[in-house]
């Protein structure tokens, strides 16, 4: 895996057609038997014509053998799940967590019994205020506590505005979500924060209020009621490690009212700042170094690890962890489903440290899993920990003590990025079998692009040893690629937090657009937009195939390109990020169903790859999953086995045609396109070609 090579480029022999024929040109060139099945018509159709060509032919995907049927349950009466006066099922849940709660709490906070009294009196208000419908999902998901396990679980992340203008907006449009197969959405922070100082939603200055623009939380709570109907469950971020400076509690601080103050880090020199500054890591080194900010109007210097306008929370004062959990608890009890964490390893500091990991991190999601099973067991705590594997697992907690439900597959998708600039899937390898060692209870979200800037938190150690990889010119290479300045990269990408001292930014830009999708729309070249399309398809193909849950960025489903117009807007022009966080385009969308356009291509192609997952029993999250050596570097291979099916993906990462084999024994059926295998000795995939084959045990 050289540092700095360039693309591999097509054979020179003579260029790809631009439709290879895909049912012709496999079976002239494949030896396997093939046993007598149903042959589709004969097509001339390329891989996503082909993907397309199934979806309408297939009015469902096929199904796994039925269960037995078994006795459906009475519906849960009121009594049973604690409504009205009866508080025994809190009492209950209280006592089961208590003495391990206490003990916790008071190692944290030095025995202070009065903070720990109103903590729990705290919970129990918040559980009075949990209103009925609530309780009974917790009662129901109490009752099935892997209910969000399920392989048909779809996710999908967008921002409010952008999506639907307001709340209501979101509601009107559960249907097209729907119609995606969407039965989990993330609405990016949607709190209320300062225009101009809100980075992105991520400055928060009320924890009760959602931005007026928005909407109200009246509208939140409605639209939550909605989802809950639909069967969607609604996640939201809470922002943990900081507020805005525009929140009441800054602004007393500020002002210097008694016990405001010791909620934040606040130093009256610059001494015990510059002590901490000598061993933390800057967030953002280019747009805002340091990790402190002088605050001339009451001559005080205050933490600020990420903007200067977000001020950081002391957690070491109980009395902000109570609140802030009372504010957790508010927003689960307007409906919300998932709580994602924000920032969550850098909640604790600690002089001397690089303040992300402590220990004491994990006492207080300990702490946090436990309040929401007391209180709304129903809810989940997704935690965002943007950092190497090693570290990101431990926020599993374990068997008996967990922490978050669910992690971020963070590390897997940036490698993901580096494999398709590479051709080599060497590192993706070594990535995913480290993943798969972990225990089979802990899940992940998986997905391609968010919000966020891609960060290249690769394995440099690895890379290192086995290739000779130097980080610096490494990092260089990706971004040219992916910024298209390399001969041969058609990705359009742009990039946030440039440092060109270390050599080192992120990468912004939707997956169509790094996928090449944007370069072929414009030079309205056909060939390129098959193999743009093809990629895209790919690599949904792969996120798809990863236990856990596949979670959509949205406007990914219609293969959205970038929006460039955040360069004209006098608050966003700085900030890159914002060229993935453009307005879903529906009049674009309303192509979707359109298989002779890109986007009805890349609609209908990715909702076929989603249904085959939701019905085949191989994608459950409990499978077994492993990687194997498909004779090439630049194919990965994947195995999956649950309950006598096992699963056997190919996932071609290079723009060449490529022949691959599998020492497994069939038959085999072709789960996408169709057909019956005796083995896998010769597979064929096309440039960014994939294939999911199953065989079932007698």
């Amino acid at each position: 895996m050289p540092t700095g090579r360039p693309p591999r480029p097509a054979p020179a022999a003579e260029p790809f057609p631009p439709c290879p024929p895909w049912r012709s040109w496999r079976k002239e060139t494949t030896p396997m038997k093939r046993k007598q099945t149903k042959e589709a018509a004969p097509t001339t159709a390329g891989q996503t014509d082909r993907l397309i060509q199934q979806a309408a032919e297939t009015t469902a995907p096929k199904a796994s053998k039925p269960k037995k049927k078994t006795k459906a349950a009475a519906p849960l009466t009121p009594a049973q799940v604690g409504i009205g006066e009866d508080s025994s099922v809190f009492e209950h849940r209280l006592a089961r967590h208590y003495d391990e709660l206490k003990w916790l709490y008071c190692e944290l906070y030095h025995g202070d019994l009065g903070a720990f009294d109103y903590f729990t009196q705290m919970l129990r208000r918040s559980w009075e205020d949990r209103k009925a419908d609530l309780r009974v999902q917790d009662a129901q998901r109490e009752a099935d506590p892997n209910w969000y396990r399920r392989r048909e679980l779809l996710g999908m992340m967008l921002y409010t505005n952008a999506f639907a203008g307001t709340l209501n907006g979101v509601a009107e449009k559960l249907p097209y979500l729907k119609e995606c197969g969407v039965n989990y959405l993330h609405l990016m922070p949607l709190l209320e924060s300062p225009k101009g100082r809100s980075d992105g939603g991520y400055a928060v200055s009320n924890f009760r209020k959602v931005q007026p623009e928005l909407g109200t939380m009246a509208d939140l709570e409605h639209l939550a009621d909605s989802c809950r109907k639909d069967g969607i469950s609604l996640c939201l971020d809470f922002v943990m490690n900081h507020t805005s400076e525009d929140h009441e509690w800054a602004k007393k601080a500020r002002a210097g009212e008694p016990g405001y103050r010791e909620r934040y880090f606040f130093y009256d020199s610059w001494d015990i700042p510059r002590e901490f500054e000598k061993t933390v890591p800057q967030v953002f080194p280019t747009t805002a170094p340091g990790s402190f900010t002088w605050l001339d109007d009451c001559k005080q210097v205050v933490m600020t690890n990420f903007y200067p306008y977000q001020w950081d929370l002391n957690y070491a004062n109980p009395m902000v962890f109570n609140d802030m959990t009372e504010n957790l608890l508010y927003l689960a009890n307007r409906g919300i489903d998932v709580i994602r964490l924000d920032a969550v390893p850098y909640i604790w500091k600690q002089l001397g440290t690089d303040c992300r990991n402590l220990p004491q991190v994990h006492t207080l999601v300990r702490m946090m899993r436990m309040v929401c099973e007391i209180v709304c067991p129903s809810v989940l705590l997704l935690g965002e920990v943007v950092m190497e594997p090693a570290k990101v697992a431990p926020y599993f907690g374990s068997t008996d003590k967990p922490e978050c439900h669910m992690l971020y597959n963070v590390t897997t998708m940036a490698t993901t990025w580096h494999t398709l600039a590479t051709a080599d899937v060497s590192l993706l390898r070594h990535q995913v079998d480290a993943v798969c060692a972990l225990p089979r209870d802990f899940l992940f979200l998986n997905y391609l692009r968010c919000h966020d800037d891609i960060g290249w938190g690769l394995d440099y150690p690895w890379l290192k040893e086995h290739f000779g990889t130097d980080e610096v010119a490494h990092k260089k290479y990706l971004n040219d690629f992916f910024t298209g300045k390399l001969p041969g990269s058609n990705s359009r990408g742009e990039l946030y937090n440039d440092d060109p001292r270390l050599g080192d930014a992120r990468l912004c830009g939707t997956t169509a657009s790094l996928c090449g999708v944007e370069a072929a729309d414009y030079e309205r070249d056909p060939f390129k937009l098959e193999r743009a399309i093809s990629c895209d398809l790919m690599l949904h193909a792969w996120m798809l195939t990863q236990s856990g849950i596949p979670v959509l960025y949205s406007g990914d489903e219609v293969g959205q390109l970038n929006d460039y117009s955040y360069h004209h807007d006098g608050e966003k022009w700085d900030d890159s990020r914002y060229i993935h966080r453009g307005d879903f385009q529906w009049d674009l969308a309303k192509m979707r169903h359109d298989p002779t356009t890109r986007q009805g291509k890349q609609f209908i192609g990715l909702r076929r790859l989603e249904e085959l997952r939701a019905a085949e029993p191989a994608f459950d999250a409990r499978a077994e999953m492993w990687t194997f050596d498909t004779g090439d570097s630049r194919v990965l291979g994947i195995g999956r086995w649950y309950q006598g099916r096992k699963l056997i993906a190919f996932f071609n990462f290079s723009q060449e045609f490529v022949t691959v084999s599998n020492a497994d024994q069939g038959p085999f059926e072709e789960l996408i396109y169709g057909g019956t295998f005796d083995d896998l000795r010769q597979v064929k995939l096309y440039p960014y070609g994939f294939a999911w084959y199953l065989h079932t045990e007698e």
